[in-house]
C-alpha cells in the first residue's frame, strides 16, 4: 500500500523506525507515512556533520503534517552518536557519580549544565528527543551498563538524574529513563543474550526500581523496559510484561509517561517470536511504541502485518514528548550566554 497521500493528517502510531543513510530515500519516504510509524531513531551513520543532520531532521519532520518524533541515544561517555563538528564531548554518568562523593552539590550542579548543553546541542539540529538517563544501578557486573551508571546507590541515582533532567527540560527536551526496572545486577547483555535476573520482587523494588518511583512521570516524561527475565516475578522480559508495565508502572506506581520498547532486533527481545510476535507482545503488555532498529527488511516487515488499534492515551503521551519551543539554530545557540556558561563550567569541572 503506498501511504504517501494517507500519511500526511495521521496522529503518531506506535512503531518508531531508523534510516539507512544520511538523506532519506524514497522508499524510506513512504515508510515514514505508514500510520503505524510515529517516530524515527538516529544512530552515528546518520551523521556527516550538523548541516546535513539539520536537513536531515528537517526532512523527516516535513514528511508528515504531525510531525514524527526524532529521537537517538546520547547519553554521553560511550554512548554518544554525534561527537563532531562543534558537539560537545558529554562525559559517561558515572563522573557525576564519583564527583557526588567529594561535593554533591557541585555533581548535581554540574548534572543540570550537562543536560542542557546535551539537549540544546540536540534541539537546534531538530533532534527531539534524547533516550537518557541510565537509572540503572552500577552494581559492577554488567558490562554493557558499566560506566553509564550514575551509582550503586537508587538515592543518589535518583538525584543526579532529576539534575540532568532539569537541565534537559530547560533547553525544552524532555527525558527519558532506562532500563525498567533495572539492567545493572545481571551480566549478560540484552544486545546479544537473553539476561535473568534471579532476584525477588521486593529486592528489585526497593533497589533497582525506586528512582522510578521517586521520580515519577511529570519529572520522567517516558521510559524504556529491559529486555531481562526477572524469573521470580514473571518468565516474560519486563518490555513485554504486562505485570511490570500495567501492574508496577501504570497502577502502583502510578505512571503515566509514554512506555518505549527497547529495540526488538535485540537478542533478548527474541523470547517472543517473529518481529510481529515481539511488536504484539509489547504493545499487548502496555508499551506505547515499539523500536526496530538497524533491520529495515524487519521494520517493512513489521508494518506490513502489523495491526493494532493506538490508543488515544498512548497517542496524547507521545505528543506529550515533542518540545513546545522553537529551538535556536547553532549559531544562535553558540552566542546564547546561558549556553556559554554551561559549557564554561562543564570544562572546567571536565577539561576536554
Amino acid at each position: 500500500m503506498n501511504h504517501k497521500q494517507t500519511g500526511l493528517s495521521l496522529p503518531p502510531g506506535p512503531v518508531m523506525v531508523d534510516v539507512e543513510g544520511t538523506s532519506l530515500t524514497a522508499h524510506e519516504r513512504e515508510r515514514l507515512h505508514h500510520p503505524m510509524v510515529g517516530g524515527v531513531i538516529l544512530f552515528a551513520r546518520n551523521f556527516e556533520d550538523r548541516g546535513q543532520l539539520a536537513q536531515l531532521c528537517r526532512a523527516i519532520h516535513a514528511e508528515r503534517a504531525e510531525p514524527l518524533l526524532i529521537a537517538v541515544d546520547h547519553e554521553g561517555g560511550r554512548v554518544q552518536r554525534f561527537r563532531s563538528d562543534g558537539f560537545t564531548s558529554i562525559p559517561a554518568m558515572r563522573v557525576f557519580g564519583e564527583l557526588w562523593s567529594e561535593d554533591s552539590l557541585a555533581a548535581m550542579r554540574l548534572a543540570t549544565e550537562t543536560g542542557y548543553v546535551l539537549g540544546a546541542e540536540l534541539r537546534s539540529c531538530g533532534v527531539d528527543l534524547s533516550f537518557t538517563p541510565v537509572l540503572d544501578l552500577d552494581h559492577g557486573v554488567s558490562q554493557v551498563i558499566g560506566n553509564r551508571a550514575f551509582h550503586r546507590d537508587a538515592r543518589v541515582v535518583a538525584l543526579l538524574a532529576r539534575a540532568l533532567i532539569q537541565g534537559l527540560a530547560l533547553s525544552g527536551m524532555a527525558a527519558c529513563g532506562k532500563h525498567f526496572p533495572g539492567h545493572g545486577a545481571v551480566e549478560a547483555d540484552s544486545h546479544h543474550a537473553i539476561p535473568v535476573d534471579e532476584r525477588s520482587f521486593e529486592d528489585i523494588m526497593q533497589e533497582d526500581a525506586a528512582p522510578y518511583g521517586w521520580l515519577g512521570d511529570m519529572v520522567l516524561p517516558s521510559v524504556m523496559p529491559a529486555h531481562v527475565i526477572y524469573n521470580k516475578v514473571d518468565s516474560q522480559p519486563a518490555g513485554f510484561s504486562r505485570h511490570w508495565i500495567q501492574q508496577v508502572l501504570r497502577q502502583d506506581l502510578a505512571y503515566d509517561g509514554v512506555v518505549f520498547s527497547d529495540d526488538l532486533t535485540m537478542e533478548g527481545a527474541t523470547v517472543a517470536g517473529d518481529i510481529l510476535a515481539r511488536a504484539q507482545a509489547a504493545l499487548g503488555a502496555g508499551c506505547d511504541m515499539v523500536l526496530v532498529c538497524n533491520r529495515p527488511d524487519l521494520a517493512d516487515d513489521l508494518l506490513a502485518r502489523l495491526d493494532f488499534p493506538h490508543s488515544e492515551a498512548s497517542v496524547q503521551r507521545i505528543r506529550r514528548l515533542m518540545p513546545r519551543t522553537v529551538a535556536p539554530d547553532w549559531d544562535a545557540l553558540q552566542a546564547d550566554e546561558r549556553y556559554q556558561y554551561a559549557r564554561r563550567l562543564q570544562s572546567q569541572i571536565i577539561p576536554g
